[in-house]
């Protein structure tokens, strides 16, 4: 337990060590740890139909791997099986013991939540292409009732890169962590963020198609205004306990992780912690200042708001730029 700056103790742990660790823990808590690496042959740009094409023998096969494990709740979608042969496992032994795993989550105590995501889906696009109504998405998300009064579009956003991919937006210092958490266990907070998870993904898996791209999750982590002392630790705890369950039930699907806005006080200390992630996160995560430092209400960054084209070109320079 960090205790607050003067509090006596016996300790010989000094101020700046105990900012390292609470540090250390506030940005493992939002990184999604996982391979995200193509298998050899396979490209980034490569059309999604010319690899559905490519892979057809192999989609049926894994299709019916999860058929035999849920023969009512497979997946139809051909690119939800897609990204499990475009992800880097060791074997394809370990590639169908995934998919076997993440079928019995489906139809097991994933149930819930997937079923509520896919009719929230459908209720938010029932105008037709190209149309999207957020409220379904929010009123059917586990404990909606209560959490929806703590985390709203002000501080939770997810929009879309030029490139097509999903960005997904936090601000955890903006959540009166504090209230929300005495009101629902870790449990529920964590069931709340699978939820997002799986909605992103069924979003992304659909405008894959659309676009003829295999569009990633990239995700932004503002940690302007995070408390490196105080705050709840549940919270973070529900963050880093939902990334844990839903790396490998979403294979193939995260891209870049970006932390920005690190407390300035701080920020040097990252390059002492980031030797100690996996290489594959270290390959794709980035500490950055700036990027949506100068929004107010993260409902600015989302397209026609007054902040959406500069942080597109922030999300250019840092994802897509070639090195």
């Amino acid at each position: 337990c960090i205790r607050p700056i003067g509090h006596r103790t016996k300790s010989k742990t000094s101020v700046p060590m105990m900012l390292s660790r609470q540090l250390l823990v506030v940005v493992l808590s939002t990184i999604v740890v996982g391979p995200t690496t193509f298998v050899a042959g396979f490209s980034a740009s490569t059309p999604v139909s010319t690899l559905l094409t490519q892979n057809a023998d192999k989609i049926a096969q894994l299709k019916d791997v999860a058929k035999s494990v849920a023969p009512s709740d497979a997946p139809a979608d051909d690119i939800f099986y897609l990204r499990y042969i475009v992800e880097d496992y060791e074997s394809d032994t370990d590639r169908t013991e995934a998919l076997t795993s993440t079928m019995k989550w489906r139809i097991g105590e994933g149930k819930a939540i997937c079923d509520a995501a896919k009719e929230a889906l459908e209720k938010a696009t029932a105008g037709g292409p190209g149309t999207w109504d957020n409220g379904p998405i929010r009123a059917a998300a586990p404990n909606a009732a209560t959490i929806n009064e703590y985390i709203t579009p002000s501080q939770i956003i997810t929009t879309a890169s030029r490139k097509g991919d999903l960005v997904n937006c936090i601000r955890a210092g903006q959540i009166d962590d504090v209230s929300l958490m005495s009101k629902v266990s870790v449990e529920q907070m964590t069931d709340f963020f699978i939820y997002c998870k799986e909605v992103n993904n069924m979003v992304a898996n659909a405008r894959s198609a659309q676009l003829d791209t295999l569009l990633k999750i990239i995700a932004v982590n503002d940690l302007s205004g995070v408390k490196l002392i105080g705050g709840d630790a549940t919270f973070r705890n529900a963050l880093s306990g939902s990334s844990k369950i839903t790396t490998p039930l979403y294979p193939g699907s995260a891209g870049t992780t970006l932390l920005v806005n690190l407390p300035r006080l701080l920020s040097a200390l990252v390059k002492l912690f980031t030797p100690l992630f996996p290489k594959k996160v270290q390959e794709r995560i980035k500490f950055e200042q700036g990027p949506l430092k100068n929004v107010n209400d993260l409902t600015e960054a989302l397209k026609g708001g007054v902040g959406y084209e500069k942080f597109m070109d922030e999300i250019d320079a840092l994802v897509y730029a070639k090195k």
